[in-house]
């Protein structure tokens, strides 16, 4: 028996023995374990960065882009909000975030062993399934996440993780971190913190938040893009009510706040365009860099665009552009403000900005350079000209109507765009005058100056025209086209106003008044009859060779709008001619932009020719010369930069189309026929008798005969 019982009690002792091996190790171990935990969270709070360092750890500039109107028209960058400091977040912001994410944030030390625990045995009931654990991460390791590490899922991040969060909590109050979090947390949209987000959804600053706002915003961290207001405002209320129960049930709210909290009726900032629109802002915000140096803060800039009149121009565009080409449309105030800005019929398939960008020859638009420099030599709109054949260093121009006119006032020639004028008083006055004129104006392209330059061979960009044309409107003082009126801080410091310069006088007054009579006479009788509206308009058709390009230039009412068609290949187009489709779509649009603006008369009144003629539809008429036939200038014609100096003549135009060629390309079928009689070479006394150079320049245009039928 004896025996026996100490044969019992031996297993028992062992196995008694054994526990408490076992307890000591797991005490031995729980001891090292909390040791090298101390010793590392000791070493991470040593090399965490002071909390000013932390505040300002970058997330990226936003630009928040405002129309005419002060409406938002597009949002650039991944953060816009203004740092809050915790006083400044409102409660119920602070009471929703913490509801929702960590409702022990105040109790546990950075890492909260109850969620821990809770989200191991989700693990063990979905192991399998491939699915994360779920509700492990306090605020504290999301602040750590956010600033220090990155979202991969690995155990040796979850461990760095909750290291850093201890160390986060021993070293910054619980304030601070709460602030660190609200500011730095991503709600979707590419709004970081509670102020962008704010402003993004709401649009106002996130200090006066609401209760149902703020519910809204908290939701958003779970899954910023299926929660998100913009993209499922009923799955963005749906959460919202889920957060609002947690505040209550977390006692952070009471029943009658929450049955008070009407989400419903909260307000969601509208959606900005994201369609032409944006040829605008991706030509206005570049110049940013030269405007202000702030690479850091959220930036408000305020630019001259009028939605309205942008919807307008858009809609002029497509409705008007042949199948098949594309359209380009600018429109200035008369201080150079861009109001209106249509790059191509659809940004989305195609963001190369036409109406910046491109350039392409204008035709007959550029002769408003030639008789500007006409003006400013003497002549007036009824100084006596005579169209009839000339031949300029073997080039002879020819008007598309195939006829000659005989005599007849500057006036006249202008309104339909006689070619063999244009080239006689492109000799008269010189063509590096021409050049300089425009150059005067605006033209920022290479510009050519052999004889055929007087027919717009030189390549230029929509909104210098424009811009020439808005000079001529605002009575010879220059204008600069611009985008940017103001730019601000979020908070509203001021860094930049738009100042506008009246300082620059390009021509006389005069000048400027005689330009607007010829344009004022083309809308009205002469080619650009198309682009009438019912209120006195001012303007010049353009078409080049086999009908390339087509553009209307013209002003009313204080707007001037410049619009452009064509293919971006640069083939031909059946049809296209600046007096038809560009000045269609510059009424249609017009008729919209100056609804609301008083009629203005011109100071110089629109005077009828006294011989009505047909119309010359601009298409060029002949070769035009190159420089090619022993010019004064040589082989190639010379160009001049905007400084007026010579620069070597670009490569010629490739099989392709694709080229930086200003001259034009001649199609074999503009090449004169030889069945066509030939006009007889002029000599130089010829010349000089028709300029009259040999004889006192008359003060009244001669009899004028009946125009040949």
């Amino acid at each position: 028996m004896a025996g026996s019982g100490k044969s019992k009690g031996a297993p028992r002792g062992r196995a008694k023995t054994w526990m408490l091996r076992g307890l000591k190790i797991g005490l031995a171990a729980a001891v090292a374990g909390l040791l090298a935990v101390v010793i590392a969270v000791v070493i991470a709070m040593q090399s965490l960065p002071d909390y000013d360092s932390l505040k300002s750890s970058p997330n990226g500039q936003m630009i928040r882009v405002h129309a005419a109107d002060g409406s938002v028209i597009v949002s650039l960058g991944p953060s816009f909000g203004r740092w809050m400091d915790y006083d400044q977040i409102p409660q119920v912001m602070v009471d929703a975030m913490v509801s929702t994410e960590d409702k022990r944030f105040y109790l546990h030390p950075g890492v909260d062993p109850i969620g821990m625990a809770r989200a191991a045995w989700v693990a063990v009931e979905r192991r399998g399934s491939g699915r994360r654990w779920q509700g492990a991460s306090t605020i504290t390791q999301q602040v750590t996440r956010n600033i220090f590490l990155n979202n991969s899922y690995s155990f040796g991040r979850k461990l760095r993780e909750m290291v850093l969060a201890l160390a986060l909590e021993r070293k910054f109050s619980k304030r601070q971190i709460l602030e660190l979090y609200l500011n730095k947390v991503y709600f979707g949209g590419g709004a970081y913190g509670i102020d962008a987000a704010s402003r993004k959804f709401f649009g106002h600053p996130a200090n006066s938040l609401s209760l149902p706002e703020a519910a809204i915003v908290a939701g958003l961290v779970k899954a910023p893009s299926s929660y998100s207001p913009t993209a499922d405002a009923e799955a963005a209320i749906g959460r919202a009510g889920v957060v609002l129960d947690l505040m209550q049930e977390n006692g952070a709210i009471s029943a009658s706040q929450r049955a008070a909290a009407d989400i419903q009726d909260v307000k969601l900032a509208p959606e900005a365009p994201q369609n032409s629109v944006r040829y605008f802002t991706d030509w206005a915000l570049p110049q940013l860099d030269l405007l202000i140096d702030e690479p850091n803060e959220p930036l408000e800039v305020y630019t001259t665009i009028d939605l309205g009149m942008q919807k307008a121009a858009t809609a002029a565009i497509q409705a008007n552009v042949p199948s098949g080409t594309q359209g380009a449309l600018v429109s200035l105030d008369r201080d150079g403000a861009v109001r209106a800005m249509v790059g191509g019929l659809d940004y989305v398939t195609s963001n190369y900005n036409r109406a910046t960008t491109a350039t392409r020859q204008p035709g007959s638009a550029w002769k408003i350079f030639v008789y500007m420099a006409a003006l400013e030599a003497g002549y007036t709109p009824d100084t006596g000209v005579t169209d009839e054949p000339v031949t300029i260093n073997g080039w002879s121009p020819r008007n598309s109507s195939g006829r000659f006119s005989g005599d007849i006032d500057i006036r006249t020639a202008f309104a339909y765009s006689i070619n063999t004028v244009a080239a006689k008083l492109g000799v008269e006055v010189g063509f590096p005058t021409v050049a300089d004129m425009a150059r005067r104006f605006g033209v920022t392209t290479p510009v050519n100056t052999h004889p055929s330059m007087v027919l717009g061979t030189s390549d230029v960009r929509l909104i210098d025209m424009t811009r020439a044309a808005a000079s001529i409107a605002r009575k010879g003082i220059a204008v600069t086209p611009y985008g940017i009126t103001k730019v601000t801080t979020a908070d509203g410091r001021l860094l930049y106003s738009h100042q506008d310069d009246t300082s620059r006088v390009l021509v006389a007054p005069w000048v400027a008044a005689g330009m607007t009579d010829l344009m004022q006479t083309a809308v009205s009788t002469g080619t650009g009859k198309a682009a009438q509206i019912g209120r006195p308009v001012a303007g010049k058709t353009g078409t080049t060779t086999s009908n390339k390009d087509g553009y209307f230039l013209g002003f009313s009412s204080g707007i001037t709008t410049g619009v452009w068609m064509g293919r971006d290949d640069a083939k031909s187009v059946g049809g296209l001619q600046g007096g038809r489709a560009p000045a269609r779509a510059f009424a249609d649009y017009m008729k919209a932009a100056v609804a609301k603006r008083p009629v203005e008369q011109f100071e110089t009144q629109v005077t009828l020719p006294e011989w009505q003629l047909e119309p010359d539809e601009e298409a060029y008429y002949g070769s035009p010369d190159n420089g090619m036939d022993g010019g004064a200038d040589g082989p190639g014609g010379m160009m001049v930069d905007e400084n007026g100096l010579p620069i070597q003549r670009p490569r010629a135009r490739s099989p392709d189309g694709d080229s930086d060629d200003p001259q034009m390309e001649i199609d074999p079928e503009d090449r004169p026929q030889q069945d066509r009689p030939q006009p007889p070479r002029i000599d130089q006394q010829w010349i000089d008798n028709v300029l009259g150079r040999d004889r006192q320049r008359q003060q009244q245009p001669p009899p004028r005969p009946t125009p040949n039928p």
